[in-house]
């Protein structure tokens, strides 16, 4: 009985934590469940990261929905990096194979961070003009070009898909931030769904369904309510919020690791 009330606790509290980071930046859920998983209930971390991914792909497809409704997504150029993002996480996985193991594992942490800060001293207001002006074609190239980037790097290191895209998004293609995180929840529904099947395809399934599912509807609940907030604040408050919850992310993860 109080294993059972400890297992609803963790998953309730790793869930709300993956659902606030999907539904407010489009963070995969793999940041904050998995690791969760594997420190109180001794779950396998390769089973952890699929049950992560699968808690993801609900989560994102009902911020998706909402960010949607709202009009704060762009499909069309989503589409197109989400294709290119899928091909390229391939590629990188497969290069990541051939080297030798290299010590990146702080990558997304102090990504995080960076990122955080960025929206907290430097908030997104509104769409860049090289946004609003640039071409369909122009358009076309760049989503394809990033998210050969974004798609090398997390096959590469095998973290911060979702935070990789939203900086890409604001900082590189210059959307403005509820539109960024819209298009970013778009493509990591399907990213999320991919690695999900793949992780239980290879593992062989799931050793304890209650925790699959726990996690799964707790990560949706609350990012649902976070998405329809973030689409109803203004954008600088979206920003603060954004940027005091991943820094405290980083920090958190920071010193789970190093100290």
């Amino acid at each position: 009985m109080i294993e059972m009330i400890e297992k609803i606790i963790v998953c309730i509290i790793a869930g709300a934590g993956a659902g606030f980071g999907t539904g407010l930046a489009g963070l995969s859920a793999a940041a904050v469940i998995a690791p969760m998983l594997v420190a109180f209930l001794n779950v396998n971390a390769y089973e952890a990261v699929g049950i992560a991914l699968a808690s993801d792909v609900l989560a994102s497809a009902a911020s998706a929905y909402t960010y949607k409704k709202n009009k704060n997504i762009d499909v069309k150029n989503g589409i197109i990096m989400l294709v290119s993002v899928l091909v390229f996480t391939l590629v990188g996985s497969y290069l990541a194979s051939l080297l030798p193991q290299a010590t990146m594992g702080g990558f997304s942490m102090f990504m995080t961070l960076i990122a955080g800060l960025k929206f907290i001293f430097r908030p997104v207001m509104s769409a860049k003009e090289s946004n609003q002006n640039r071409s369909k074609q122009k358009a076309t190239v760049q989503s394809i070009v990033c998210g050969m980037a974004v798609g090398l790097i997390c096959g590469f290191v095998g973290a911060g898909g979702g935070m990789l895209m939203l900086l890409v998004l604001v900082s590189v293609l210059g959307y403005e931030l509820k539109t960024a995180v819209g298009t970013s929840v778009f493509i990591m529904t399907f990213t999320a769904l991919t690695g999900a099947s793949s992780h239980f395809f290879i593992g062989g399934g799931i050793n304890d369904y209650s925790i699959l599912i726990l996690c799964v509807l707790s990560t949706l609940v609350f990012a649902i309510i976070t998405a329809k907030f973030a689409n109803k604040v203004p954008a600088k408050l979206m920003n603060r919020m954004l940027g005091v919850g991943l820094v405290v992310l980083s920090i958190a993860m920071i010193i789970v690791k190093y100290i």
